[in-house]
């Protein structure tokens, strides 16, 4: 018997709902699948008080799908977070705004951004955050990665930000740094499974509904790609302009000359280029590597007229540092040395 989408709407579609009525007649069920023994869906609810009313709704899915024949998984997604800030509901639909809305207090904005993942852009963007911050300069750190926070890690936070008055969120601080995320939101591991309106609607409470007071500048690390978050930011706020990571290699610059092209069409001006993992010494006997290649990025820049802002080493210690909270421009050596110098570019270029 083969397992269709159909068969797998009947057979669900009468168990009961705390609500009232049944799972079939509600609007409810989204993004259904089944594929090679799995079956995937969301139940889209309201708020976290619904997700938990609809706990045995979705146990009765589970153990009515999981008897069907040749199904090995059944694997069901709530789209509400688990644990909202106090009466401010994180992740609803964008409001309407004219234009992009300047965030009191914040000078400079520059998005830290990608073509695709895996370049080492957080990495890059919570030690920059660091390593202004080293400098004097009021600094803001802004994780719009919505599916993908990994700030809260690297920068050693593990609060949860307060909303006193329900409306306005009040960040965390960190080495110096004024520090939002979603997940700080969220439990650690729990997935944000979210439409277009809801990511839009996230960036805009987390760029002008967060207290983000005096800042110099404030860095907001993009999620890879070239998609809603990037437009919502360049759409909503007035962004001084974007830096561009990437590796050497020639599959990150293609991604990254995307990144470039969606930035020049949101007419958000990119202030240059960084190469990162851009070499390797071995500890041990000093010798010199460059994993993936090296030189491109600069080239690259070259070739388009834009800046070239540095080049960042391939260091286990970065990692580690990262792991553990401590970025390494905390401290000293050739990577936070190589921080300092981009810090120090952007500062003396007038951009941070």
């Amino acid at each position: 018997m083969s397992i269709t989408r159909e068969t797998v709407l009947g057979e669900i579609a009468d168990i009961a709902l705390p609500q009232g009525g049944v799972l079939g007649q509600a609007d409810i069920l989204r993004a259904l699948t089944v594929e090679d023994g799995l079956i995937r869906f969301v139940l889209e609810v309201a708020d976290a008080d619904a997700a938990r009313a609809m706990a045995g709704v979705e146990a009765e899915a589970r153990a009515r799908l999981s008897r069907l024949p040749g199904i090995r998984q059944v694997q069901v997604v709530m789209t509400a977070p688990a644990a909202p800030a106090p009466s401010l509901k994180v992740g609803g639909h964008p409001r309407p705004q004219a234009g992009p809305q300047a965030i009191p207090g914040v000078r400079h904005i520059l998005a830290i951004g990608s073509g695709k993942g895996g370049v080492g852009k957080s990495t890059v963007s919570s030690n920059l955050a660091v390593a202004l911050a080293r400098q004097g300069r009021k600094v803001g750190l802004l994780d719009a990665d919505i599916y993908g926070p990994s700030q809260p890690r690297m920068m050693g936070v593990t609060g949860r930000p307060a909303s006193p008055d329900g409306q306005r969120i009040e960040p965390l601080h960190a080495h110096g740094v004024t520090l939002m995320s979603i997940g700080l939101m969220l439990k650690e591991g729990e997935a944000v499974v979210w439409r277009g309106p809801m990511l839009m609607g996230a960036m805009q409470q987390m760029l002008q509904q967060v207290n983000w007071g005096e800042l110099d500048v404030l860095l907001i690390d993009l999620p890879p790609g070239t998609g809603d978050v990037q437009l919502s930011l360049c759409q909503k706020a007035p962004v001084t302009g974007a830096i561009i990571v990437s590796t050497p290699q020639d599959v990150a610059l293609l991604d990254a000359r995307r990144a470039i092209d969606m930035f020049g069409k949101l007419k958000t001006p990119v202030l240059g280029l960084v190469e990162n993992m851009s070499s390797y010494v071995c500890p041990k006997c000093g010798h010199e590597a460059h994993l993936f290649g090296h030189g491109g990025v600069a080239a690259e820049a070259d070739a388009l007229g834009l800046p070239f802002l540095g080049a960042l080493p391939l260091e286990l210690e970065v990692r580690l540092a990262g792991d553990n909270g401590t970025p390494i421009a905390l401290g000293e050596g050739t990577a936070a040395a190589a921080f300092a110098q981009l810090a120090d570019r952007l500062v003396a270029g007038g951009m941070a």
